[in-house]
């Protein structure tokens, strides 16, 4: 085995730097020396909850880049010094009807996640990103195009994929139009994600004090979500809405927006919901949601967002700073995702 330095959680909402494990490098492996992990609201939510279930070690972090220190014998794609990004699959059965189709994030025997999944061949709890390296099968990295700054790349591996992937299967483009409910980590990656795909975009928020916010990140227009009166006027109006709001929410609202044909897609809440049928029934309107990326759209989104310059919107912290980052991610206090820099781990 050989050992990193990396925060590991104690309890809820406690983390420790302490001396972590990685496995010695199988053939198809490579490690990667951590130099930016983004913190996303699963690492939140996995930090209230530790302890709660069968407790299992928690190293949070499954949106990371950095740079390839070693390779197995067998790794060809990468070699040493290359810049790589890591998102939050590091593995599937590969042989399932999901993943011969390149959507490992629909594995029917569940994806190995990037920390707190089950390692395929030894069994051991995996351990995330918040640490100075990660070893990772080779397929289940990706080159980090030059064009991308690796700390504001990170959240594409979570963030930016996860709403890649309604994006494009719903076949967003040139004369499309998309709203995004929700100006969040998720929610300002679907704006620059939609612009560049061509559609007239518009941001759904409770008011309109983010109009200007939405503007910069490209946005058409803003439509404010308490305003009776503006959401009477956009009904029906929408081919796509991205629905980012993590909170339990009314969707009546925003179906009503659902152009004929259109699909409202849910990204944020993803905990039971209840549907009107009439609101589906008038327009036949369709009802969706998609999570994460399979390899091959992750790998399309990063060259997306270099060729187009898309990246996060990010605030930078050392490491040592995580419980700032995560007590400010649960007040909502960031615009709009932050970012650890490991290089403080050594």
């Amino acid at each position: 085995m050989r050992t990193t330095a990396g925060w590991q959680a104690t309890g809820p909402m406690a983390l420790r730097r302490t001396s972590l494990e990685r496995r010695d490098l199988r053939p198809d492996d490579i490690a990667v020396q951590v130099d930016y992990c983004g913190v996303c609201h699963t690492d939140l939510h996995a930090l209230q909850n530790y302890g709660q279930h069968a407790k299992a070690p928690l190293v949070p972090g499954h949106e990371l880049t950095g740079v390839v220190t070693e390779t197995g014998p067998e790794v060809t794609a990468f070699s040493v010094g290359d810049r790589v990004a890591v998102g939050n699959i590091i593995d599937s059965c590969g042989v399932c009807a999901m993943c011969r189709a390149g959507q490992e994030n629909f594995c029917h025997s569940f994806p190995t996640l990037t920390y707190g999944g089950i390692d395929r061949k030894d069994g051991s709890t995996t351990l995330g990103g918040y640490s100075r390296e990660y070893v990772v099968r080779d397929a289940f990295a990706y080159p980090l195009p030059s064009g991308l700054d690796p700390a504001a790349a990170a959240p594409l591996l979570c963030a930016g994929v996860t709403v890649w992937e309604p994006l494009r299967s719903l076949g967003v483009g040139p004369g499309s139009r998309v709203a995004v409910a929700g100006l969040g980590g998720l929610g300002h990656l679907a704006v620059k994600t939609a612009v560049a795909l061509g559609a007239a975009t518009t941001v759904i928020s409770r008011t309109r004090d983010k109009h200007e916010d939405a503007r910069r990140l490209g946005a058409h227009d803003l439509i404010a979500s308490t305003d009776t009166q503006q959401m009477a006027a956009a009904r029906d109006t929408f081919d796509v809405v991205i629905d980012t709001i993590s909170a339990p929410h009314d969707l009546a609202p925003y179906l009503r927006l659902v152009a004929m044909d259109g699909t409202l897609s849910l990204l944020g809440h993803l905990g039971p919901v209840t549907v009107e049928a009439m609101d589906l029934l008038v327009g036949r309107k369709k009802l969706g949601s998609a999570g994460s990326g399979g390899r091959p759209a992750t790998a399309e989104m990063l060259r997306f967002c270099a060729d187009n310059g898309i990246a996060a919107d990010v605030e930078v912290l050392p490491s040592s700073q995580v419980h700032t980052a995560l007590d400010r991610l649960r007040r909502n206090d960031v615009r709009y995702r932050f970012v650890l820099d490991m290089s403080d781990l050594g």
